[in-house]
């Protein structure tokens, strides 16, 4: 669905550059506050990062909850931008720049630290990306994966203005990569991909959005999210891998980590509920059931 063609405001005095500087640190603090977040870090990217860079010329379709569809803003000017609102990338697919307070709880939930290595899959057109790289400073680094080759604005331009991000075409869930502290994954899976638990460093915190075939789009039979999507904080420590729920989720899929029986297994246990019991990623299925919200054929999301 693109925008409504409601007629654009004529264009008014924009916002010095100071200015815009003071809404985004209000913007980078409101999108904290939604979820209670106080990790500064965070905010400082949030404050400092112009996602209008990002999102090509306006006016930009947003989508707001509470409406149905996308409302074009009233005009070109970069602060409509800095709320928490759905900018559409690709409206007719339903491909947008997501939530920002929702990045900005899962962003904290990585903890990524100066020095360390992201890995940002589905990166899209960058912005959160930015993000990443400025929470690990100039001696950490961002590779940033999309697979999407068709999307627009910024993302092949990512890594010229950001030095410390190496922006990759292709799929997260099979190209390799270095070794990463963080991987950050922006589309719903249906299992970890193998790639993502061998190359997390130890210590390393995997962000991972598992979605049932409902988790992302038209949604007719009204179930809840809590019952379509979820995403769990996975760390490695030695060779295990210790896993929490961390919030529900609806989010466009990511075509390379999905399967049919893993699918399967993950509407079964969506149904079942018990997501915020769960401590434990395996990497095989030989546990008993009782033990298990979710057991695949090698792999499990286990309560011990």
């Amino acid at each position: 669905m693109t925008p409504t063609s409601e007629q654009v405001a004529p264009h008014t005095a924009r916002l010095l550059p100071e200015e815009l500087a003071i809404v985004r640190r209000a913007y980078a603090k409101q999108m904290l506050a939604a979820f209670g977040v106080t990790d500064p870090r965070v905010e400082a990217a949030f404050a400092a990062v112009r996602r209008e860079a990002y999102l090509g010329p306006g006016p930009w379709p947003i989508w707001y909850l509470y409406r149905d569809g996308y409302v074009a803003t009233p005009s070109d000017d970069p602060v409509y931008l800095y709320q928490d609102a759905l900018v559409g990338i690709i409206p007719d697919r339903g491909v947008n720049n997501g939530q920002p307070s929702l990045h900005a709880m899962l962003i904290a939930a990585a903890a990524p630290r100066p020095g360390e290595h992201v890995v940002h899959i589905g990166a899209g057109v960058g912005y959160y990306s930015a993000i990443l790289a400025h929470t690990v400073g100039e001696s950490g680094r961002v590779t940033a994966i999309e697979f999407d080759g068709g999307l627009p604005c910024a993302f092949g331009r990512i890594s010229p203005g950001l030095p410390n991000v190496r922006a990759l075409p292709g799929d997260g869930a099979q190209i390799a990569f270095d070794p990463a502290d963080v991987i950050y994954v922006n589309a719903g899976a249906t299992r970890p991909a193998d790639i993502w638990l061998d190359r997390l460093n130890d210590g390393g915190r995997l962000i991972l959005p598992l979605t049932s075939d409902k988790g992302f789009g038209e949604n007719p039979e009204n179930i809840p999210i809590q019952r379509r999507g979820a995403v769990f904080g996975i760390k490695r420590s030695g060779g295990e891998f210790l896993a929490k729920w961390i919030s529900a989720v609806a989010i466009f899929p990511c075509k390379g980590a999905r399967d049919a029986e893993s699918e399967r297994a993950l509407a079964a246990a969506f149904e079942r509920g018990g997501w915020e019991r769960v401590t434990r990623l395996y990497r095989h299925g030989d546990l008993p059931d009782e033990q298990c919200w979710l057991k695949g054929r090698d792999w499990a999301l286990a309560y011990a």
